[in-house]
């Protein structure tokens, strides 16, 4: 997992489809539902912590903006 397109992959995989025309809001909702599957354990530790670094990456480079 590398870009935010893989992360909307993996959230697709449990029915969760994210766009409202907001960037940025549609990372933070992409975040808080990438942490409501990691405290459900539907996704492993590895694949939480690379996401959430890929999200608040991908936020802080559009902030910049």
């Amino acid at each position: 997992m590398k870009t935010v397109y893989d992360i909307m992959q993996l959230l697709k995989r449990f029915g969760i489809y994210i766009y409202t025309k907001d960037r940025l809001a549609d990372l933070e909702m992409m975040e808080d539902e990438i942490k409501e599957l990691y405290k459900m354990q539907l996704i492993e530790a590895n694949d939480f912590q690379i996401a959430i670094l890929v999200l608040r990456k991908e936020q802080n480079n559009y902030k910049k903006k």
